[in-house]
């Protein structure tokens, strides 16, 4: 590490004013400042001193999103394999999947971060560090067959037009990786929705093993085949189809431990979330106007990307919301509306990713009632104790 460092430091006037290559200085700062911690200081106006800054805090949540990654690369081998009547080993099954999602995440990075130095470049700031993790989330929430080009097309459309349209890192409204996830199902849904989608290669349709479709948990429940939804010991460890990194919910628990015990996830959101699924699940259960209704709560949060969603998508702390009470209400209400959404319209079976977006324009509103209600309560507690003098 030395030795590049030495490297980086001989190199590093030609990034500087003055310097040849001074118009790539934020390219260069982006990559010294994801090698080594930067050595800045601030020396006016108040501040916090802490160990941890943007990169590490990004880098914890890549960790976090490991575990969901790597089992979500063998099931995309796994899910293939038992398509096609395949009797192949583990990593046969982790080599097929690799080449699989490895290409996705790729095109994710490349595209998202040629539109990051681009714009760092145009405005002679520095490169923000949110789409490290947005990079890796838009792979996880997309079907294993894909087409590359749509994902840079996605990626391309979240970042512009979902973040750097509001100012960049920490100024963006809407979740870059959902953005991501809408644009390609309202544009090009053929690619996001049927049962051809989430298993690879089955869009072929030869070679198929007798008694293999392809549907999702919620595509069976979208049409009432409760029968038909997988136990909740597959929905629970991943053992279906799905996005590429929705389907282990162990595996995004393991997440969630990571980002709670960091204190870089909230748990309040989580929680209410979850909260929020199930209360509207038991309403559902009261009235059971049709099979869909019946679906008792465990099974209804096991289903599709709700947990993947609750854990790190709706924790993003740009776009949730900022104050502790105001947790609690935005959870709540992302988990009660995405079981509505999904169980009140069958043409879009997955409520999770509408529901987050939703809360995301309704957050600083949430925000803002939350400060009023304090200020009117600290106002009254005065004016209570000038009344008593």
């Amino acid at each position: 590490m030395k030795a590049l460092r030495n490297y980086l430091d001989k190199i590093k006037p030609r990034f500087q004013e003055g310097g040849k290559l001074e118009k790539l200085h934020s390219t260069f700062d982006a990559f010294e400042t994801f090698l080594f911690v930067p050595d800045k200081t601030t020396f006016k106006g108040s501040h916090i001193r802490d160990s941890i800054d943007l990169k590490r805090t990004m880098t914890v949540v890549l960790l976090a999103l490991m575990p969901a990654l790597l089992f979500g690369i063998w099931n995309v081998g796994y899910q293939h394999s038992l398509a096609f009547g395949k009797d192949a080993g583990f990593w046969q099954i982790a080599g097929f999947g690799l080449m699989k999602v490895l290409p996705i995440i790729v095109v994710s990075y490349v595209s998202g971060l040629a539109v990051e130095f681009i714009f760092a470049q145009y405005r002679k700031h520095e490169v923000n560090e949110g789409f490290l993790v947005s990079g890796m989330l838009i792979p996880l929430v997309m079907p294993p067959d894909i087409p590359l080009w749509m994902v840079a097309v996605s990626t391309v459309f979240a970042v512009i037009l979902g973040k750097e349209a509001f100012g960049g890192t920490g100024m963006n409204v809407f979740n870059p990786a959902l953005l991501a996830r809408a644009f390609l199902f309202f544009a090009y849904p053929a690619s996001m929705t049927g049962d051809t989608t989430w298993t690879a290669g089955l869009a072929n349709g030869e070679g198929i093993a007798d008694g293999y479709s392809g549907a999702t948990p919620l595509s069976n429940a979208a049409a009432e085949l409760v029968d038909k939804i997988p136990s909740v010991s597959d929905l629970f460890f991943g053992f279906i189809p799905g996005s590429i990194g929705e389907t282990s919910k162990l595996a995004i628990i393991i997440g969630a431990v990571i980002l709670i015990l960091t204190g870089i996830g909230s748990w309040r959101i989580m929680l209410s979330g979850l909260l929020g699924g199930v209360t509207m699940t038991l309403i559902f259960n009261a009235f059971a106007a049709n099979k869909y209704m019946t679906i008792d709560p465990l099974t209804q949060i096991l289903m599709g990307s709700f947990l993947f969603g609750m854990v790190f998508m709706a924790t993003d702390p740009v776009t949730a919301a900022q104050t502790n009470k105001g947790k609690w209400i935005y959870g709540f209400l992302a988990g009660f509306f995405a079981i509505m959404v999904r169980v009140f319209n069958p043409a879009y079976p997955e409520g999770t990713m509408l529901a987050i977006l939703l809360m995301n324009t309704f957050a600083p509103l949430i925000d803002h009632y939350v400060i009023e209600a304090n200020i009117k309560r600290r106002l009254k507690r005065a004016n209570a104790v000038v009344k008593t003098k």
